[in-house]
């Protein structure tokens, strides 16, 4: 990202901040690009929906509701096995 957009404020614990400020400088980066990063890995509901219709076409599936739902039970075990991490 690292755009010149209108910088803002978040609002969040004192714990919170200080576990971004130190994930930061074991990085090398600062807590704003450290944010800026996850932001733009993690995928939206709606951009995961569309790539798992793009994966099915590409293996020539059609993604119907039952497809769609295998994989969100498939996902949701992968998460309950990371301990609740998102996957």
């Amino acid at each position: 990202m690292g755009d010149m957009s209108k910088p803002t404020s978040i609002k969040t614990s004192e714990e919170v901040r200080d576990r971004l400020r130190v994930l930061a400088e074991e990085r090398g980066t600062t807590i704003t690009e450290l944010l800026e990063e996850l932001a733009s890995r993690e995928l939206t509901e709606a951009e995961r929906e569309q790539r798992a219709a793009e994966a099915a076409r590409e293996l020539g599936i059609q993604y119907t509701e039952q497809v769609q739902q295998a994989g969100q039970d498939a996902w949701a075990k992968i998460r309950a096995h990371q301990g609740g991490a998102a996957a």
